[in-house]
C-alpha cells in the first residue's frame, strides 16, 4: 500500500497511518485508508471522530490539525491541512473510520460458505433467491449437514438439490438434526422413506427447528385415534401439519369432533380418522374455513345430518379445506354453465355430488372441457354421468376421442369413462379396439 503522494491528496505513510491534504475551497475526495475505495465528497461537517483516538491538537499558526492515535496506530499520526479560515469556522468534526473485526470476517466466513455451496453442486443463485438472510450468517453447517444426510442414505445431488431450494437447512445443527430424524422415524419406517420426503419437499423437515413441538403433536395425534398409518400419510402429503403448534392441531381435531357429535354420529374418533385419511391438509386449514364450508354444503344441496356425514366422510372431505369464496365461486359457474346447456337443478345436483372434486375446477378451466366435449358430439347428459372425464386435459380429451373414433368406437352409444382412464389402460383398450 506504501506509496509517494496521491494527486487528489492522500499518503500512505507505514502501512496503515495515512494524512490528507484539503484544498482552501473545501474537502477533496476522501478515500478509505484500509479499502482503498473511493468515498463521496464530504463536508468538514460530515467528518466524524472514530472511538479510540486519543486527542486533537489544533495548531492554528500552521493551518494543521493533528490527530494522534494510540489505540490503532500508537504514535503515529494523521495529519490534516486546512487553510486558517476553514479551521476556525464553528463546525463540528466527524472523521470517518474502519471498522476491524466482524466486519473482516464476515465476508471471509461468506466466502468460505459460497466455496462450499459451489463444491457440493448447490445452485447457489437459486439459493440466494429463496432465502438471501441465510448468506448472512457468520456460522452454518452445511458440511455437517452433507454428512448427515450421506450417512441417512441421500444421494449428493439430492442433498445439493435441497439445499438450493431451501438454503435454511444448513443452520441446523447435528444434534437438533439427529433429535428431529429420530422422531420422523417414529412414524416412518425406513430412513429412505424419510429422504424421499426431503427430496420432494425440504421445508416440511428443515422449516422448524422446534423438536418438541413435533414430539408434542406426534404423542397428540396418536392420543386421538390416528394410527400409524395415518400419522404416516400425514406426514408424507401434509408434512407441515407437524410444524402447526400443538394447541391449532388440538382446535381442528375439536372442531371435528364437536361436529361429528352435532351430526349424529356416536364415534368421534372413527369420525376424525376418516376425515384425516380423505384429506389430509385439513390440520393446516383455520377451523373458521372448515366451519363455512360445512355450511356451504348442507345450505347449498339441503341435506340433512345423514347425508352431510356420508359427504364428508366421503367424497366431500376434500372440499373442506378449500377457501369458501372459491368453492362458492365455482359451483355458481357450474350451475350457470350447465343451466345454460338445458339441465335442472336437480341434474346439476347430483352432477356435483356424484364427484365433489368438480368444485376444485376453475371456472375457465370447467368452461373449456365442457365445450371441448360437447363440440366433439359428447351429450352433457353423458358427461353428467360420467363426471371424472373432467380430469382429464383438454388435449388428452381431444386425442383420445380422435384415436377412438379412427378405431371405430362410437362414443355417442358406448360408455365415455375411458376419456378419463389410467394411459396404460387406455392404450391397452385402444390396442385391442384396432385389432378387433
Amino acid at each position: 500500500m506504501c506509496g509517494g503522494w496521491v494527486q487528489s491528496g492522500l499518503r500512505w505513510v507505514g502501512s496503515r497511518c495515512c494524512a490528507f491534504m484539503f484544498s482552501g475551497a473545501g474537502l477533496g475526495q476522501l478515500f478509505s485508508g484500509f479499502s482503498g475505495e473511493v468515498q463521496s465528497p464530504l463536508s468538514l461537517r460530515q467528518m466524524s471522530i472514530p472511538k479510540g483516538l486519543a486527542y486533537l491538537t489544533v495548531m492554528a499558526p500552521r493551518n494543521l490539525l493533528c490527530m494522534r492515535s494510540n489505540f490503532l496506530f500508537g504514535s503515529r499520526c494523521w495529519m490534516i491541512q486546512f487553510s486558517a479560515e476553514m479551521l476556525f469556522k464553528s463546525v463540528s468534526f466527524r472523521l470517518f473510520g474502519v471498522k476491524y473485526g466482524s466486519a473482516d470476517a464476515e465476508p471471509l466466513k461468506n466466502e468460505e460458505l459460497l466455496h462450499n455451496l459451489l463444491t457440493m453442486g448447490v445452485d447457489v443463485d437459486m439459493a440466494k433467491r429463496r432465502q438471501p438472510g441465510v448468506f448472512n450468517r457468520v456460522g452454518t453447517n452445511e458440511q455437517d449437514l452433507k454428512m448427515f444426510l450421506l450417512s441417512k442414505g441421500a444421494k449428493e445431488e439430492v442433498i445439493a438439490s435441497i439445499i438450493s431450494r431451501y438454503p435454511r437447512a444448513i443452520t441446523r445443527t447435528h444434534e437438533s438434526l439427529s433429535k428431529r430424524w429420530d422422531l420422523w422415524r417414529r412414524i416412518m419406517t425406513s430412513d429412505l422413506e424419510i429422504v424421499n420426503i426431503l427430496e420432494r419437499s425440504p421445508e416440511s423437515f428443515f422449516r422448524s427447528n422446534n423438536n418438541l413441538n413435533l414430539e408434542n403433536n406426534i404423542k397428540f395425534l396418536y392420543s386421538v385415534g390416528l394410527t400409524r398409518k395415518c400419522l404416516c400419510r400425514l406426514l408424507t402429503n401434509a408434512p407441515r401439519t407437524f410444524s402447526n403448534s400443538l394447541d391449532l392441531n388440538k382446535q381442528m381435531v375439536e372442531l371435528l369432533q364437536e361436529i361429528c357429535l352435532s351430526l349424529g354420529h356416536s364415534d368421534p374418533t372413527d369420525f376424525v380418522r376418516k376425515i384425516i385419511l380423505k384429506n389430509p391438509f385439513i390440520l393446516s386449514q383455520s377451523t373458521k374455513r372448515v366451519k363455512a364450508n360445512i355450511e356451504f354444503l348442507q345450505s347449498t344441496f339441503n341435506l340433512n345430518n345423514e347425508e352431510l356425514l356420508i359427504l364428508i366422510r366421503g367424497p366431500g372431505a376434500e372440499i373442506l379445506d378449500l377457501s369458501n369464496d372459491y368453492a362458492r365461486r365455482n359451483y355458481t359457474n357450474i350451475k350457470e354453465k350447465l343451466f345454460s346447456l338445458g339441465c335442472t337443478e336437480e341434474e346439476v345436483q347430483k352432477f356435483v355430488l356424484s364427484y365433489p372434486d368438480v368444485i376444485f375446477l376453475g371456472e375457465r378451466k370447467f368452461n373449456d372441457k365442457i365445450d371441448c366435449l360437447i363440440e366433439e358430439k359428447i351429450s352433457i347428459s353423458q358427461i353428467i354421468e360420467n363426471p371424472r372425464i373432467l380430469d382429464s386435459s383438454i388435449n388428452t380429451l381431444k386425442n383420445r376421442i380422435k384415436e377412438l373414433v379412427n378405431a371405430g368406437y362410437n362414443l355417442s352409444t358406448s360408455s365415455i369413462t375411458l376419456l378419463s382412464w389410467s394411459q396404460k389402460r387406455y392404450k391397452a383398450k385402444l390396442k385391442k379396439l384396432n385389432i378387433g
